[in-house]
């Protein structure tokens, strides 16, 4: 083979390797990610957050969105080790969903408690506390309502020992402040 053939050859096969390494794959397994996250735990000895959420669902994004402001992103990052799953999802949006999310959200008790559901585990995967802390077993979902936002501050309580009182309670008041719009 000449050279130049080959130079054009390993040109091209470089080129599909990089444009397959960037563009967006598959969803990673739930398991690879609690396991990474389980060894992060671990090492960092904090717990573990896991929150599922979807595509579709409008208070997911809420969640989403006060767990990465800039404001609060670094209060739970320095407090957990957070591992986001996507589930529920449907039709063409099915290709979204971490494969087996389904199967350890029902494992964690939430697979009838409606989206956004989140879970606190130990770096053991032993569950410490979950958004199903409302009157009845009620999901807390995003905290919007003042025993919603009082639920979540006991799990703050429970699951967060470095997270400061005047920090966990800037956030309540964030929170409260978010529920009178």
């Amino acid at each position: 083979m000449k050279p130049s053939k080959r130079i054009l050859i390993n040109a091209s096969l470089l080129a599909l390797s990089i444009a397959a390494f960037a563009s967006p794959g598959a969803p990673k397994p739930s398991a690879e990610l609690m396991a990474a996250a389980a060894k992060d735990s671990k090492a960092s000895k904090k717990a573990i957050l896991v929150v599922f959420g979807a595509s579709w669902c409008p208070w997911c994004h809420k969640l989403d969105a006060l767990m990465e402001s800039k404001e609060y992103s670094k209060l739970f990052t320095d407090n957990y080790v957070v591992v986001h799953l996507e589930v529920m999802e449907r039709g063409e949006k099915k290709s979204l969903a971490n494969p087996g999310a389904d199967k350890l959200l029902a494992d964690l008790g939430g697979a009838k408690s409606g989206l956004p559901f989140f879970a606190v585990l130990d770096s053991g995967g032993k569950k410490l506390a979950d958004a199903n802390a409302m009157p009845g077993g009620q999901n807390i979902g995003f905290p919007s309502e003042p025993q919603e936002i009082a639920a979540f501050e006991e799990i703050l309580k429970k699951t967060a020992p470095r997270l400061s009182a005047d920090s966990r309670s800037e956030l309540v008041e964030h929170l409260k402040r978010l529920a009178k719009r």
